[in-house]
């Protein structure tokens, strides 16, 4: 885990719960005062200073503003450093994600661009849910394995957004 603290660079508290369009303004405002060309004439020194700092600020603001990738990252601070990839031991999701996949897949071969907006609309609905199910357990020491079960289910959830947007751009031309 990098130093300092992803929530510290942006003087915030450590919270599921974020404004990102306040987020977005700090980021740009801070990214302003760390922006290598503002250190064109600097010492090689204050060059590479300049440059760790703006990559950290990079790296911490892409992870906050991802629910999944924050979700980790709060689990991570509070706890041992969790497996990129595990067996997940929730057999209701991997058959829900079973469904979606095969849903996703007989909207691709049927090529319908509008049953990818309502596919699409739910997903939301239910990366919004679960987002809202991880604020409310993720601080809580008796809640961890529900927390770690949350957040993968998110980060599965995120991956199946991606390739939602990918399928409606390959329909869409």
């Amino acid at each position: 885990m990098g130093s300092p603290c992803h929530f510290a660079l942006f003087e915030l508290k450590p919270s599921f719960r974020l404004d990102l369009e306040q987020l977005a303004v700090r980021y740009r405002e801070l990214a302003r005062n760390v922006h290598p060309d503002r250190f064109a004439d600097a010492s090689d020194r204050e060059q590479r200073l300049a440059l760790e700092h703006s990559a950290s600020l990079n790296e911490a603001y892409s992870t906050l503003k991802s629910a999944p990738r924050r979700a980790r990252y709060l689990l991570a601070l509070s706890g041992p450093e969790l497996p990129l990839e595990v067996t997940v031991q929730d057999p209701d999701f991997l058959l829900q994600q079973m469904h979606w996949r095969e849903e996703l897949e007989d909207l691709q071969d049927s090529a319908d661009l509008q049953g990818v907006a309502t596919f699409k609309r739910r997903l939301k609905i239910a990366q919004d849910e679960l987002n809202e199910r991880f604020a409310v357990c993720w601080d809580d020491a008796l809640r961890r394995a529900e927390a770690e079960r949350l957040m993968r289910r998110m980060q599965f959830l995120d991956k199946l957004s991606h390739e939602v947007r990918q399928l409606e751009e390959r329909l869409d031309d």
